[in-house]
């Protein structure tokens, strides 16, 4: 069976099965899978939420069932509407072959979705990160700094740069979207500038699992092995996904430790700090956090209208858009999209694909006509502190005061954390900021609050659906 829409059919019966009737309505029913113009496999949501549900606890599975009813061995991406825009239906794939969209679409959407790598690592100079599936418009160049990513931007730099004397592994955290896949590829990019003779070598995890299985099944795990640990440079990207796999994870511990003892330089990305990643054997979390840990944060207003300007000036130079975008359009589509820089790039998108040469005329009521749904509905609408911690207290039965006194039992101090998360997730409050805002506690008392929080959600079912309905409200 290689038809994706059979495929998906099938798949997403049996996945019904077993999550419930519940969850599937309202997370994957609504979806449909669809390609890119590189020919990755794509479930699309209508909401970035549902992504993010999906991919919290469906997308493994999901490939599962997926990989055992391809004949082609694919595997599904999952991304929210706005990301994608017009990426055509799988249906439109036959054997490998893709069905173009139109040139401006086709320019829009390979410049804009993460083509996932096909190949495995090669390491004969710049064709090593080519060959790895690197994306060659996420540079450093490229890259937009801001309040929240300075200190990972430096580092990244450091790291590029290969400078003696620098922690190893290097190990970037934070939310989908904010730029550590960005950071990633700037590395590669800049290292293999510098040093044309190094092997540089950028996997997914997705990737170097799907490798490392089907090594095993061709007996040729000592080419794999030697593919890899003969790297100079080894960056892992969403490392949280070879949780659970126990052959695995103990070939990446191998691996990471032979290339440390050789003074080979690593570098990791994942959506949480090593040691919230629980479902990562304790020994492999404790070398991924051996090194630094370099968080990268959301992005405030300043940094998403400047991330907004780049990415048009980047589809200027394709020739999908003349002129500039007003002040007001701009400020209008970073305010009315309050998700991950990707969401953001998926709503520029959209109005460049919609708006073509006429950016510069768009007014900002026939800019809410042309993005339509790739804005989130209705009018311009922050989440606050104060929102957050009313919320909080009535979702537990307590007063607001409460979070703010120095009250530490569980029943107290458990609401407390998770409303310091909700704050650093949902408003561009600096941990110091949230901090005097609960009653003038220290940056590193709420650092403690977001991350335990992190790491009780991936354990404690209860914790997870609190911090699910919570957002539900805060997003109304």
């Amino acid at each position: 069976m290689t038809d994706p829409d059979r495929i998906w059919t099938e798949a997403s019966g049996r996945l019904r099965a077993e999550i419930g009737d519940g969850p599937f309505s309202s997370y994957i029913a609504p979806s449909a899978v669809r390609v890119d113009s590189a020919g990755q496999l794509i479930l699309v949501t209508p909401t970035a939420y549902a992504r993010d549900w999906v991919r919290k606890n469906a997308l493994r599975r999901m490939n599962e069932l997926w990989l055992g009813l391809d004949g082609l061995n694919r595997r599904l991406d999952v991304r929210c509407r706005a990301e994608v825009g017009s990426a055509p239906p799988a249906s439109a794939i036959r054997a490998g072959n893709i069905v173009d969209a139109t040139p401006r679409l086709a320019a829009l959407s390979s410049s804009s979705l993460t083509a996932a790598p096909t190949i495995a690592p090669v390491a004969d100079g710049a064709r090593a990160v080519r060959a790895a599936g690197l994306q060659e418009r996420l540079t450093f160049d490229s890259f937009v700094e801001g309040q929240g990513n300075a200190f990972a931007l430096a580092i990244a730099k450091q790291v590029a740069s290969w400078a003696d004397g620098h922690f190893n592994p290097v190990f970037f955290c934070g939310p989908y979207g904010y730029g550590k896949t960005h950071l990633l590829n700037a590395i590669a990019w800049e290292a293999q500038r510098l040093r044309p003779e190094a092997k540089v070598v950028y996997l997914t995890a997705e990737r170097f699992l799907s490798t490392f299985v089907k090594a095993m099944q061709d007996r040729s795990t000592a080419a794999f092995k030697e593919s890899l640990r003969s790297a100079d440079m080894l960056l892992l990207d969403d490392v949280q996904f070879v949780g659970g796999k126990t052959s695995t994870q103990e070939e990446l511990l191998s691996t990471l430790t032979a290339l440390i003892e050789d003074g080979k330089r690593i570098v990791f990305s994942a959506d949480r700090a090593p040691m919230a990643l629980t479902e990562v054997e304790p020994r492999l979390r404790s070398h991924l956090a051996a090194g630094l840990t370099c968080p990268v944060e959301a992005g405030d207003r300043e940094l998403k209208i400047a991330v907004a300007q780049n990415r048009l000036k980047a589809l200027s130079a394709l020739g999908v858009v003349q002129g500039e975008a007003a002040p007001e359009v701009l400020a209008q589509l970073v305010d009315r999209t309050p998700g991950s820089m990707r969401e953001l790039e998926g709503a520029v998108n959209t109005l460049a694909a919609a708006a073509g040469s006429r950016l510069s005329t768009v007014s900002v009521d026939e800019a809410s006509v042309l993005l339509g749904a790739a804005l989130r509905g209705g009018p311009e609408r922050r989440i606050t502190v104060d929102e957050i911690q009313k919320t909080v207290a009535d979702h537990f039965n307590l007063k607001q005061a409460d979070l703010l006194s120095e009250r530490r039992t569980r029943s107290v101090a458990r609401p407390r954390q998770i409303a310091m998360y909700l704050c650093k997730q949902h408003t561009t409050r600096s941990y110091p900021d949230i901090g005097r805002r609960f009653g003038g506690r220290d940056h590193t008392t709420v650092l403690h609050g977001v991350r335990k929080i992190e790491e009780l959600m991936a354990q404690d079912d209860q914790i997870a659906r609190d911090v699910e309905a919570l957002t539900r409200k805060l997003r109304g």
